[in-house]
């Protein structure tokens, strides 16, 4: 017997999956209401936005601050660990898993970018699109500006240059900028 995924499935799978689709047109607009609140609610204790990122995304540890406004697709693919600080303006297309490790600070303007599309134009006609998820370490540190492309792993400690268009995993403790990316000699970081 063949079972058949519902376009839900087929986008949490990382399959080619069609975006308009009513469940998952639903969805957005449930992000969208929760976007709205969490953006135009000033003057929120810290408890009442914790409260709040609880509801809206997949995990939000202990201790995490996010600056509004806060853009994303979905939100209950985002998982935030204890102490994470994102700066304001950030996007997060979370159309699969993003995970942000504790204590990891992301400067304003940054972009988290699951989604992708088919290279195929024929494909890309049809309105399919997928996924690949994103992993970032525990304190790492993103500056402003940064895009996280789909599919990339940022290893613990590492540190993301402003303005860099990270395409590539970057390993534990390296330091990478750029557009590409690339990793930067000891000497390039510390200036001599």
């Amino acid at each position: 017997m063949t079972v058949t995924k519902t376009e839900k499935q087929k986008m949490l799978a990382g399959e080619y999956y069609n975006a308009g689709d009513a469940e998952i047109q639903a969805d957005q607009a449930a992000a969208r209401e929760w976007m709205d609140r969490y953006n135009l609610t000033p003057g929120l204790t810290g408890a009442q936005r914790q409260a709040m990122l609880r509801e809206g995304l997949g995990e939000a540890g202990e201790g995490v601050a996010i600056r509004p406004p806060l853009h994303l697709d979905y939100g209950y693919n985002t998982r935030v660990g204890r102490g994470v600080f994102m700066n304001f303006g950030c996007v997060i297309l979370d159309v699969v898993t993003v995970e942000i490790g504790d204590m990891t600070q992301i400067g304003p303007g940054v972009q988290i970018l699951t989604a992708d599309h088919p290279r195929d134009p024929a494909l890309r006609a049809q309105g399919l699109e997928f996924g690949r998820p994103i992993k970032i370490g525990r304190n790492v540190w993103i500056g402003g500006g940064a895009l996280i492309m789909p599919g990339v792993t940022v290893g613990d400690d590492a540190l993301i240059g402003a303005g860099a268009v990270v395409t590539k995993d970057v390993p534990a403790g390296a330091t990478v900028a750029g557009n590409p990316a690339r990793i930067l000699k000891r000497q390039e970081v510390e200036g001599g």
